[in-house]
């Protein structure tokens, strides 16, 4: 994960919702086959996008209560954080392009 962070309740506040520039999350789990095949492509987009935005991922196994607070009820689940508050979701697996389109309004 070159680009892109682990997130957990100890540093989610200080990295994704005080971050001066757009934060994506990946909540995502280890049994979950769709968010294994979304990771390469949120890895790709933390590198082509370093400048402009954020990436972390978080388990929802070990974080379920940020989960819930973002009421994230399927995974993969995608949120972009902006300024603090979710600004765009993509909700299961999709395509590069398909992610960046659904992110790209909230950036």
């Amino acid at each position: 994960m070159s680009g892109v962070v682990e997130l957990t309740a100890d540093n989610f506040e200080e990295l994704v919702l005080k971050s001066p520039k757009p934060f994506l999350v990946d909540f995502w789990a280890g049994w979950c086959g769709p968010c294994r095949a979304v990771s390469p492509i949120v890895e790709e987009i933390a590198e082509e996008k370093a400048g402009e935005l954020a990436v972390g991922k978080l388990n929802i196994d070990d974080e379920a209560a940020i989960a819930q607070r973002y009421h994230v009820m399927s995974i993969p689940t995608l949120v972009l954080f902006k300024n603090g508050e979710a600004a765009a979701v993509s909700i299961g697996a999709a395509s590069k392009d398909e992610l960046l389109r659904r992110i790209e309004p909230g950036l």
